[in-house]
This record gives structure tokens, sequence and C-alpha cells, in this order.
């Protein structure tokens, strides 16, 4: 099978997606790989994002639904840290030892027949996502960014920092009745002194991560289930500011958020399928280990090794973990 890569070529002051310029690409090798030593940590979760593995044991987390950023130990208990409102959606640690968050600006939830709260559309007072801190000390939320441009951030999803201190960051988008606003990939300083737009627009960016070597940028969009890359030539520049198709495995796939191994693979929460869609840098290889929820929606290495992969599984509420055959990438800052 040959693909023909989607391009963002940049038009007049702004990278935008384009049409395609026909690549032979080798068609991939597919396989299913099983989860191993599956287990439940921590159940009751408020459609749980955004995990980070901390150096206690404990795996800090959002709870979309809930409006809050929590903490959760391995015997299953669960504390509020911060109330951020809104929608948290991602965070991950920043240089200064606070916990960053992107927060979608909040969701309508509606219950389903299992009991289960799931998102079904906009809050009536929403006005716009936002780039937020948490002083994990005290709990204290601080927004940072609600604007780029002039151009209000439409729904932040996932973030990550590279080794100076940036933050890298997806914005989703927005669906409305009759028109959808579109979001893209941006770079921050945590400070809360300069914010850029580096790609935009993208098909609902969700998942964000860089290489080991912080040279490449990784990118997954939802809807479209592909993954994207981009050359970073220096902290929040992304060559010619477009990013190449890695990989678009097809069939009912759709990608959520992503983390890194330490050997460059990239793995992608993958929800509607259910569970986490294993992917070489050369997009040569994708694996799929199934789990068994159809909103597996974002996963944390840890533990001894970095050999843990902490998932969460949105649509059951819980917080899992399985054996991971290779060690994932250390962040760049951690507690």
């Amino acid at each position: 099978m040959s693909r023909t890569p989607p391009q963002l070529r940049t038009p007049a002051g702004a990278a935008q997606i384009e049409a395609a310029v026909p690549q032979v690409h080798p068609t991939p090798v597919m396989r299913t790989v099983p989860a191993v030593n599956f287990r439940v940590i921590t159940e009751g979760l408020r459609f749980p994002e955004g995990p980070i593995a901390l150096s206690d044991g404990s795996v800090l987390l959002v709870e979309i639904e809930g409006g809050t950023l929590s903490r959760c130990t391995m015997d299953g208990r669960v504390e509020i840290v911060a109330e951020t409102g809104g929608g948290p959606n991602g965070a991950a640690i920043g240089p200064d030892g606070a916990c960053y968050i992107a927060n979608n600006g909040g969701f309508r939830w509606a219950p389903l027949a299992n009991g289960l709260m799931m998102p079904t559309g906009d809050l009536s007072d929403y006005k716009g996502g936002s780039i937020q801190r948490v002083d994990l000390k005290t709990g204290k939320v601080e927004t940072l960014y609600e604007a780029v441009n002039g151009h209000r951030i439409s729904s932040p999803n996932d973030l990550v920092f590279d080794d100076a201190g940036g933050l890298w960051f997806t914005d989703w988008g927005k669906p409305f009745a009759r028109s959808v606003d579109r979001g893209g990939l941006y770079y921050a300083k945590a400070d809360g002194s300069m914010i850029e737009e580096v790609v935009y627009p993208l098909v609902t960016a969700n998942g964000v991560g860089l290489s080991p070597d912080g040279k490449t940028v990784y990118v997954a969009e939802s809807r479209t289930g592909h993954l994207l890359a981009g050359a970073v030539d220096a902290p929040g520049t992304v060559s010619r500011r477009r990013l190449h198709l890695v990989a678009n495995p097809g069939g009912n796939n759709t990608f959520d958020s992503l983390k890194v191994e330490a050997d460059g693979s990239i793995c992608v929460a993958t929800p509607v399928k259910g569970g986490i869609t294993r992917i070489t840098p050369d997009g040569l290889l994708i694996e799929h280990t199934p789990l068994p929820d159809n909103h597996t929606t974002n996963i944390a290495f840890g533990g001894p090794g970095m050999r843990t992969c902490f998932v969460t599984l949105s649509g059951r509420s819980q917080l899992a973990a399985i054996d991971w055959p290779r060690p994932g990438l250390p962040l760049n800052y951690s507690i």
C-alpha cells in the first residue's frame, strides 16, 4: 500500500494543511501485543486524564468532569490537590516544580446507562481555554495564558516541556452547531512572558511529545488518526512551520494523548479502538495493545526502570497500570 502524507505549507503568514504531495511509503508492519499484568489502581475518578508518575510512587492526574488536579496513591486513595475549574485536560511538571495544566474551558456532562459521565457539549458560560500553573505545595492556581496573537485559546488539550524550560501545547479546537473553532500547536514560556503560534491550523490536535534528543515534536490528531512530526530547529521553532505524516493506522482508529519511549517510539492512547498504539519514528512498525476501555485517553511511564505504563481509562473512571516491555522516556522535569 502507498500513502500520501499531508504536508503543512506556509502561505502568507500562516502554516496550513494543503494539498498533499504524493510520496511512496512502505507498508508498515502491524501487530497486536497483549497487555501484561493489567491492574486497576484507582476507581471512581471523574473522567481522568493527564497522568504524571511521581518519584514517591503516586500519580498526579486531572479529573476533567470534576475540574480538579488530584493525586492517586497505589493503595487506591485519591487526594484533591487543586480546584482548577473549567476542564483540566493535560498536565506536566515544569522547571520550577509546579504542575502546568492545559484547560479546555469545560464541558457539559450527562450520565450514561452505566452511571458514568460523558461530555456532551460546551458549558453555557464557556469563554475559552487556558494554560494554568498549580503550586503543588499550596494548591494555588494561576492562569498564565488565555490568548495568542489576540485570539482566545480555544481548547488546550496536552502539553510537554522541553529541556530549555519551554512549554509545547496543543489546542484541540471547538466544534459548534454550525462552525468549528480550529486549534493548532503552540509554544510558551513557563513564566507567562511569551506565547507563540507554531503550526496552525491542525485538525483536532491532541497528544504532544518530544523525541529523546528534543529535535522532533510529535502531534497526534484525534479525528484523523494521524501521528504528525516536525523538526525542531530551536526552542519553539518548527522547520518551515510544517509537520509531516509519520503514520495513520487507519480503520476504526482515533488518537488521544501520547508519551515517548526511551528508544524514541511513540505510544498513543487510542480511544474507540481501546488501548495503546506504539509507532516507531519511521512509521514502519505499528503495534496495538488492547485495553478494556474504548475511552483510553492518556498514559505515563514510571516505576522501576520506567517500565510501568499508567493508563487513564476515562470511560471506566479508572487509573490502571500494565507492565511495559521497554522503558519509557523520562520527562525533562519531575518531582
